[in-house]
């Protein structure tokens, strides 16, 4: 059994950074993934980024393609999303998860274990 606990989230101007983390306590090993997603209350649970365990291979949803990283500290088993030049449109909330054997990263539907999500809220 894998238990997430997201923190780092909070309040922020447009343009600033922000770092969420993703604790896991349970077998993580490298048949895992690690991702993020973030839903709105309008839209569905959108995949923004993930990374695979074993050999750290990383993956971004259009929208943040060239403004966050994903990085993980495999000593502590965390991983970090990099929020980089927040735009209002990034508020949500933003949940981590984690699934192994994964083909397909960026579905919902192919991850097992879910954090509690950390809220992230993006002035302009």
């Amino acid at each position: 059994q894998v238990q997430l606990a997201e923190s780092g989230g909070g309040l922020v101007q447009a343009g600033a950074s922000l770092r969420l983390s993703c604790a896991a306590s349970g077998p993580i090993d490298k048949k895992y993934a690690v991702a993020w997603f973030r839903q709105t209350p309008k839209k569905t649970r959108e995949f923004v980024a993930a990374i695979s365990w074993k050999d750290e291979s990383t993956y971004f949803g259009d929208s943040v393609q060239d403004r966050f990283t994903i990085s993980r500290d495999s000593a502590k088993n965390t991983v970090y999303l990099t929020m980089n030049n927040l735009q209002s449109e990034d508020t949500a909330v933003y949940y981590c998860a984690a699934a192994a054997d994964l083909v397909i990263v960026d579905l919902a539907q192919g991850y097992d274990y879910w954090g509690q999500g950390t809220q992230v809220t993006v002035s302009s």
